[in-house]
C-alpha cells in the first residue's frame, strides 16, 4: 500500500498508510504512515472493538492536519494495550 500512496500523491490525492512493520515503511517511505503495535492481519486492532477502530482510524485521518512540509511523515499510534 505504501507504494500506491506515493503513486497517488504524486497524482495530488493526499494519502495516509496504517502500517504494522516499520521497517517496511522506512524503507518505501510513504507520504503519511501511522505505526500501529497490533499483530499482522489486524491493523485496526482486536476484532469487535469499534471503540479501538476508531481511535486508529481517527489517529490516522488527524495525520491530514498536520503541517507536512518534509514528507514522510511518521507517527506512533499511542496506544497502551
Amino acid at each position: 500500500m505504501s507504494l500506491v500512496a506515493a503513486a497517488l500523491e504524486r497524482r495530488g490525492i493526499p494519502t495516509v498508510v496504517i502500517q504494522l512493520l516499520r521497517m517496511v515503511a522506512k524503507k518505501v517511505r510513504p507520504p503519511r504512515a501511522l505505526f500501529v503495535p497490533f499483530r499482522h492481519g489486524y491493523p485496526l486492532g482486536q476484532p469487535n472493538n469499534p471503540k479501538l477502530q476508531r481511535q486508529v482510524l481517527e489517529a490516522a485521518l488527524a495525520l491530514f492536519e498536520v503541517p507536512t512540509p518534509d514528507i514522510p511523515l511518521f507517527a506512533e499510534f499511542p496506544h497502551n494495550p
